[in-house]
Formats: structure tokens, C-alpha cells, sequence
């Protein structure tokens, strides 16, 4: 069966470990796959002839518009769309760790690119992923990367108030999109995916007090989430699961 991905941020560590994965994965395939990716500034350097790379500023809804009309010029469908963008920290902002910290500007900033960017995306991509043609019962796929500490129930240690809210709006967005889609689109899976703590430029500053074991290369990480989406049924549309698929509570 023919499948074609859109990766938004292909760029990043877990974004480009997972165009990696499916180029290798699909090498000697007999069905063909076609691969959209986006970057925001720099065109990375990975080049196949069913990859294509698109600019897109998250951040910008015209921007993500285009990168859409573009894709729909290559593909009549989508079926796996797989949002891996995130803002935990900028050059002159960290999370922070009381609330004589927050900021609006730092605040607002993460609100845009951690939740609604999750929402323009699926709002410009639906009319690809409706078009998609299941004919082997799996379902076609709208994952987004959140986080643990996005989880209301699990916070026990406060702080990073930008960042935890940010990623709880992201995980209400969903679970609201997943019952919207639920009545229009029947075969479609909304997840929210927590890839563990990878080892990428996101993490870097906060890596000191991650055990031993449990930093993970940005490629195992995409392969434990490809691996638990390429499992997943339509019932299970508005999950929130981890990168080995046990379900976070919200």
C-alpha cells in the first residue's frame, strides 16, 4: 500500500531521526512512500527522491497554509502526520522555576508554538488525511509530541509554568480534536506522544538530572514512536501515551 507522511519540524532531533527511519525502513519495500518534511530555517542535509522538504513557520498560519497548498500540489492524501515541534527554552528565556519569573512575551511565545500550532496544522491538513484510503483496516494518523510534565495529574514538583501549560493546552486541543474527527473523519487517530527525554537541543540545559539509562538517542526515540503508532487503532484516538505506548494520565 502506497503511505505518504508529512513530518513537521524534520529538522530537530526527533523530526529528522524519524525522516532517517522511514527512508531506511521503506528502502526495499514494494510499496512506495512519499515523505514531506519542514524546516524553518536551514534545509537539512538529507536528500532521497521521495523526500520532499518544505518551509514552514509553526508559528505562522500563513506559512503553515502554504506548506499545505504545496503538499496538495505532490499528493491527493496524508496518511501519518507527525508534529515533533516544541519550545521549552529560547536564547534568553528558560522554564521557569517560580512565578516571579513568568513572563507574557515567553509565555505567549510558548502557547503559540506548543498549542496552537498542533490546532492550525490539523485545521489546514484535514481535508488531506480525510482523502486517505484505508484499504488495510489501519487507521490514518494525526500525532503530536507533548510532554510528561504536561500531565495535570502527575505534577508533583511545580515550576516550568510556561512550558506545563503550554503542553497541557496542547493535550485539551487534541482530545477535543479527537471527538470533532471522531464524528466526521471515522478513521482517523488523534495521539498525543511523550518520546521520553531525548538527547537534542531542547533538552540540553536540563540533562543533569536525567538517571542513567534514561536519556535516549533522538533515533531510539523515533523508533519506539513510529513503532507505537504504526499499532494503533481509530478506537484509540485521543490517547496520550508515552514512546513504549503506556497511556499518561491527563
Amino acid at each position: 500500500m502506497n503511505k505518504t507522511y508529512l513530518i513537521i519540524g524534520g529538522t530537530g532531533g526527533i523530526g529528522q531521526a524519524m525522516v532517517e527511519q522511514i527512508i531506511e525502513t521503506n528502502k526495499n519495500s514494494n510499496h512506495s512512500v512519499l515523505i514531506f518534511a519542514t524546516f524553518h530555517r536551514t534545509v537539512p542535509n538529507i536528500k532521497a527522491d521521495n523526500v520532499h522538504w518544505l518551509q514552514m513557520d509553526v508559528g505562522d498560519e500563513e506559512s503553515i497554509a502554504q506548506a499545505v497548498d504545496t503538499i496538495r500540489q505532490h499528493s491527493i492524501h496524508l496518511d501519518w502526520v507527525i508534529n515533533c515541534v516544541g519550545l521549552l527554552h529560547t536564547d534568553t528565556s528558560q522554564p521557569e522555576k517560580a512565578l516571579r519569573q513568568v513572563e507574557t512575551e515567553f509565555f505567549l511565545q510558548n502557547m503559540q508554538i506548543n498549542a496552537l500550532a498542533g490546532l492550525l496544522i490539523a485545521k489546514h491538513i484535514k481535508p488531506l488525511l480525510s482523502k486517505a484510503e484505508r484499504s488495510d483496516g489501519t487507521p490514518a494518523i494525526y500525532a503530536t509530541i507533548s510532554a510528561r510534565v504536561g500531565s495535570i495529574s502527575d505534577n508533583e514538583l511545580g515550576g516550568w509554568y510556561s512550558y506545563r501549560m503550554s503542553k497541557a493546552a496542547l493535550n485539551m486541543g487534541m482530545k477535543n480534536l479527537s471527538i470533532e474527527w471522531g464524528r466526521s473523519l471515522k478513521n482517523v487517530c488523534i495521539v498525543v506522544m511523550q518520546p521520553g527525554t531525548v538527547n537534542t537541543q531542547l533538552s540540553a540545559p536540563f540533562q543533569g538530572n536525567v538517571a542513567e539509562g534514561h536519556l535516549f538517542s533522538p533515533a531510539y526515540s523515533a523508533e519506539c514512536l513510529l513503532d507505537v503508532l504504526s499499532g494503533v487503532t481509530a478506537a484509540q484516538s485521543g490517547s496520550f501515551v508515552d514512546w513504549s505506548g503506556a497511556s499518561i494520565p491527563w
